[in-house]
C-alpha cells in the first residue's frame, strides 16, 4: 500500500505521496501542492528540499556514508582511479576492458586544444583569476565543437564527454601558465591523465616535468574524492542550466561559476589563508583554538564540519593518509603543514570540536596536499572543477534523459510593496 502524508491547511485536508528511494530515504512529493492548496514551500537554501530523483550518488551524512552508483567511496580510492569512477559517474557501471582502453585513448587524443584558443587566453590580463579563465574557456569551448551542442546518442555523448574531461584539465594548466608569465606547454599523449595535466603545470620548454608517483596517486585521490557530491550549489547549477535544454558546454561553465563562491569551491583555499593568517601573526595553534572557541572573537577553524556529514567526513579521512605520503615524500618542514598538523591534533582532542562533531573536512586536506604538490592556492578551485567535471557531465546527462523533466522555476514568498501607483516626477518628494 502505498504511504501518504496528510496536510491539514484551514478547512481543506490533502493527501500527498510519499516517496520512498533505494536506501529507504523518504519524501514527501508535493509537486501538486500549489495546484490542489494555492500554497507553495519556503525553503531558503534548499536544506530540504529535494529537487529531483538521482541514481548517481548516495549520502548519508549521519553515518559519513558516500557511495557513488552504489560502491563505496573507499573502494573506490583504494582500488579505482579518477578516469575510470568518471566512466563509472557517467555511463552508471564500471567500464569493460575495452570500453576502458577506447575512453583513455578518446582522453589522449583530445588532450590538446585548438590552436585558436591561444588568441583568447592572450587576450586576459596577466592577473586574471584562472576560474574566470575557466569559465570563459568552457563556453568557448562550445564554439570549437558545434557538432555535439545537440547530442544525439551515445558515441557522440561519449566523445564529447571525453572532450570536456581532457581539454578541462588542459586549460586549467594553460590558466596558470598565463597568469604566471610563463610559455605553454603541450599535452604529451604519452602521459597518463594526472601526470599529463601536471607536465603541462609545471614542464618548461629546456626540462620536462617528471612526476613522482605518489604525487600522481595523490592527486588522481583528491580528484576522484571530488568527482561527485549529490546535489551540491555547482551540481545544481548545472541542472537548473540544463534544465532549460541547455547544451553540455554551456551547463557545466554555469556550474564552473557558482564553484568559484567561496563558500562552495573556495573552502581549500580559505584553509591556507587561515594558516597564513596564523603564521604572520604569530598566533601560536593553541592559542587560535581558543580563540576558535569563543564566540565572541569572530573567529572560525576553517576545514573542520561540513554542512552534510555530521560525523567525519569519509574523504577526509582517505585524504588524512595520502597526505602524510606526500608530505614524507618532500621531507622538508612547511611551516603552514607544521600549523595544520598541529590544529588537527587539538581540535580531535578538544571535547569542544569532538561533541559538535567538528572534524576535518576533505577541503583540509586537499589544501594541504595540492600546497605540497606545488600547486599555487589561486588554482585550488580549479583543480576542484577539473575533479567535477564527471560529476557535472553525469548529472546533466540524467537529467538530459528524462523524457518529462521539466525546466526549474522555483516560485517565492513575495514580500514587497502592496499595489502602489505611479507618481509623476514633478510631484515626488
Amino acid at each position: 500500500m502505498a504511504r501518504t502524508a496528510t496536510l491539514t491547511y484551514g478547512d481543506k485536508k490533502i493527501e500527498l505521496p510519499v516517496i520512498e528511494g533505494s536506501e529507504g530515504e523518504l519524501g514527501i512529493d508535493i509537486s501538486q501542492l500549489r495546484d490542489k492548496t494555492g500554497l507553495i514551500t519556503l525553503d531558503p537554501g534548499f536544506g530540504n528540499t529535494g529537487s529531483c530523483a538521482s541514481a548517481i550518488t548516495f549520502i548519508d551524512g549521519e553515518k559519513g556514508i558516500l557511495r557513488y552508483r552504489g560502491i563505496p567511496i573507499e573502494q573506490l580510492a583504494e582500488k579505482s582511479r579518477f578516469i575510470e569512477t568518471a566512466w563509472l559517474l557517467i555511463f552508471g557501471r564500471l567500464p569493460k576492458k575495452n570500453e576502458m582502453t577506447r575512453f583513455s585513448d578518446r582522453l589522449t587524443d583530445n588532450a590538446h586544444l585548438h590552436e585558436s584558443f591561444r588568441h583568447h587566453f592572450e587576450g586576459f590580463p596577466v592577473d586574471a583569476p584562472p576560474m574566470a579563465i575557466m569559465s570563459a574557456m568552457l563556453n568557448t569551448l562550445a564554439c570549437f565543437h558545434t557538432e555535439f551542442l545537440e547530442l544525439e546518442g551515445d558515441e557522440a555523448f561519449e566523445e564529447a564527454t571525453a572532450r570536456l574531461i581532457s581539454k578541462v584539465r588542459t586549460i586549467a594548466a594553460y590558466s596558470y601558465r598565463k597568469t604566471s608569465g610563463l610559455p605553454l606547454v603541450y599535452p604529451d599523449p604519452k602521459l597518463k591523465y594526472v601526470a599529463n595535466f601536471l607536465h603541462m603545470m609545471f614542464s618548461e620548454p629546456y626540462k620536462q616535468y617528471i612526476c613522482p608517483p605518489e604525487i600522481e596517486r595523490a592527486l588522481n585521490m583528491v580528484l576522484l574524492l571530488h568527482a561527485d557530491h549529490e546535489q551540491n550549489c555547482s551540481t545544481s547549477t548545472v541542472r537548473i542550466v540544463g534544465s532549460s535544454k541547455a547544451n553540455l558546454f554551456a551547463s557545466v561553465a554555469a556550474g564552473n561559476s557558482a564553484l568559484w563562491g567561496p563558500l562552495h569551491g573556495g573552502a581549500n583555499v580559505a584553509v591556507l589563508e587561515m594558516l597564513e593568517k596564523i603564521r604572520r601573526g604569530g598566533i601560536s595553534a593553541e592559542n587560535y583554538v581558543k580563540l576558535a572557541k569563543d564566540k565572541n572573537s569572530g573567529v572560525r577553524l576553517m576545514g573542520f564540519g561540513h554542512r552534510v556529514y555530521k560525523h567525519f567526513d569519509p574523504r577526509a579521512k582517505i585524504l588524512k593518509s595520502a597526505s602524510d605520503q606526500v608530505l614524507a615524500l618532500h621531507g622538508a618542514k612547511d611551516p603552514l603543514v607544521d600549523i595544520a598538523r598541529r590544529l588537527e591534533d587539538l581540535a580531535l582532542n578538544d571535547s569542544y570540536f569532538v561533541d559538535r562533531k567538528l572534524y576535518p573536512n576533505v577541503d583540509f586536506y586537499s589544501g594541504i596536499i595540492m600546497k605540497a604538490i606545488g600547486i599555487p592556492v589561486n588554482m585550488f578551485t580549479v583543480m576542484f572543477a577539473i575533479g567535477r567535471m564527471p560529476g557535472w557531465i553525469a548529472q546533466w546527462k540524467e537529467q538530459h534523459n528524462e523524457h518529462e523533466s521539466r525546466i526549474a522555476r522555483p516560485r517565492q514568498v513575495y514580500t514587497g510593496p502592496t499595489l502602489t501607483d505611479y507618481i509623476p516626477i514633478e510631484q515626488r518628494t
